[in-house]
């Protein structure tokens, strides 16, 4: 029986995706050959490449634009170097918002190049919340945040106002939510939180945001690289995209990211009602701040945890334990989770209520 996965990555992916991606393990597109060994060069996997960009900057509404969408590999982590190698003046400044793990990992990375100004933070309350009526220098080269934190289970809902170039970190809510993408100069995000399988990141830069750092840069770290041999500088993550643009044909053929919004909003208002409804959780972040990718939550009664951990086993449910740095429970409903899922877990909570009473 499929479980219930709650996994904070990698990632939940739909039934069709696994489907199709598995035929082309023993046979990709009737050729002969299994994706797994065709070469990065063939003019196959150039198609499945420039597509899967094509599509990311489709999805986003960024085509046209002004845009490119790159295909790399490093995860976030590496994003958190090439960021500032980029876009980080020699003898410049860069303005950090620290909501989470990962704008800290951010943040240290960027140091050893230079100047970093942490203008927010939330660290005081454990990043409970997102810090809110801050400004965004203007002497700064760029600014970063991080759309939505997975740890903490947290999200920013309006972005800064800013004269600078902003940058952000959409690992775990990437094309769950409409906004305007224009306001950002870099996006970048590991596919494994909420795109496809692990080993691949998708860069979505600026053009005109290309070759502005005056630094040498190695030739792996350096965005410029990367887009003149468009993502093939070195063997790409070729299954990994594969999926991506599965994922990414998927979600389009199912109305794109407002449909994926919509459907998101319908999980995340069952749970966190019925977090709030029962007397035996709370919630761990700011209601205002909620994210509707990974709701944190806790049981008011710890003693209460072994019974509870075993109906959610036996309900088939898995990959809800909260990370160590909040604890409780973490219920990550990436954009393939359905809301039969949600039920399921949602069913569990209201049982353990009235199995107590």
């Amino acid at each position: 029986m499929k479980k219930h996965n709650y996994s904070a990555g990698p990632c939940v992916l739909p039934q069709e995706v696994f489907q199709e991606a598995s035929k082309a393990v023993i046979d990709f597109n009737g050729i002969g050959m299994s994706i797994l060994e065709i070469s990065h060069r063939s003019k196959e996997f150039i198609a499945v490449m420039d597509e899967a960009c094509d599509l990311a900057l489709e999805l986003l509404n960024l085509k046209d634009k002004g845009y490119k969408a790159m295909f790399l590999q490093g995860g976030a982590s590496l994003q958190f170097l090439m960021v500032p190698y980029n876009l980080l003046k020699e003898g410049g400044k860069a303005a950090y918002v620290n909501t989470g793990a990962w704008s800290g990992k951010a943040m240290k990375e960027a140091k050893l190049l230079g100047e970093v100004q942490e203008i927010a933070s939330s660290k005081q309350a454990n990043f409970n919340y997102i810090p809110k009526g801050y400004v965004v220098p203007s002497d700064v080269d760029y600014v970063h945040l991080t759309s939505n934190n997975t740890i903490f289970g947290t999200q920013i809902k309006e972005f800064p106002k800013t004269s600078v170039p902003m940058v952000c970190d959409m690992s775990s809510d990437i094309f769950s939510r409409v906004i305007d993408f224009t306001q950002f100069d870099l996006i970048y995000a590991g596919a494994q939180k909420n795109l496809g399988p692990a080993g691949a990141t998708l860069v979505v830069i600026k053009e005109d945001l290309i070759g502005q750092s005056g630094r040498t840069i190695p030739a792996f770290l350096d965005y410029k690289t990367h887009l003149e041999a468009e993502s093939m500088y070195n063997t790409p993550p070729v299954y990994a995209v594969y999926v991506s643009l599965l994922n990414l044909r998927h979600m389009k053929k199912l109305g794109g990211v407002a449909a994926m919004q919509k459907r998101n909003e319908e999980k995340a208002a069952l749970l966190y009602n019925e977090i709030d409804r029962n007397p035996l959780f709370e919630g761990t972040a700011a209601v205002e701040d909620r994210s509707p990718m990974n709701a944190t939550f806790l049981l008011k009664d710890e003693s209460l945890k072994e019974t509870f951990d075993k109906m959610v086993k036996e309900a088939n449910i898995s990959g809800i334990n909260g990370h160590r740095s909040v604890g409780g429970y973490r219920a990550s409903m990436y954009n393939a989770l359905s809301i039969e899922s949600v039920q399921a877990l949602v069913d569990c909570m209201v049982a353990l209520e009235k199995k107590i009473k």
